[in-house]
């Protein structure tokens, strides 16, 4: 890719996210976008060949910035699952809070926006598979309380990484990140880790 195409992929980036922002799923629209990079409707689709190739780009641009990987690697590089189970803690309180406002940007048309359903159920999906992920390693250490199946587990996981636990904790009550992180590891492993005597 040349400088100029490069540049003219990062402006059409630059323009959708600036409409998601301001506007939300629904405000991205082809023509919005090319109007608002001032690029024609062709030099669009000549980059990007659909709305959802757009969204998908910009998904994964806004993910690196927001740091995916480096959130994820202590909980998947920890030492043991019950380690992992609290570094998921600081995911949440990070990372998650991070990407909220696309979240609900998704969830709040996801009934009548094809691309914005397809987006979110794509990061349910991952965000599920990190969960199973994490449940059945504790459950293959033996540490997997009663009556969780790594499923519900993973399952009631997924729904306690909702963006609503830190933006109501950290944004509206203004919980430090660091006593966060601490009170729901501890909520984490008193509710999946079996205790052993």
């Amino acid at each position: 890719m040349n400088a100029r195409s490069r540049r003219t992929r990062e402006a059409l980036l630059a323009a959708t996210r600036e409409l998601l922002t301001d506007g939300g799923f629904e405000a991205v629209t082809m023509a919005a976008v090319a109007d608002r990079a001032g690029v024609s409707r062709r030099g669009v689709y000549l980059h990007f060949p659909s709305r959802s190739e757009l969204i998908d780009e910009l998904a994964g641009q806004i993910a690196d910035e927001a740091g995916l990987a480096p959130s994820l690697d202590p909980v998947f590089q920890a030492a043991d699952p019950v380690s992992a189970l609290r570094a998921w803690a600081g995911h949440l309180g990070t990372y998650v809070l991070r990407i909220a406002p696309v979240m609900r940007a998704a969830d709040r048309v996801h009934q009548v926006d094809p691309d914005a359903a397809r987006h979110r159920a794509k990061v349910h999906a991952n965000q599920l598979l990190s969960c199973q992920m994490l449940m059945a390693w504790l459950d293959h250490a033996g540490l997997l309380a009663e009556p969780w199946t790594v499923d519900s587990a993973a399952e009631m996981l997924q729904a306690l990484s909702s963006p609503d636990l830190p933006e109501l904790l950290i944004v509206e009550h203004g919980w430090p990140l660091e006593r966060f992180q601490d009170h729901v590891a501890a909520l984490l492993e008193r509710t999946f880790r079996r205790m052993t005597t």
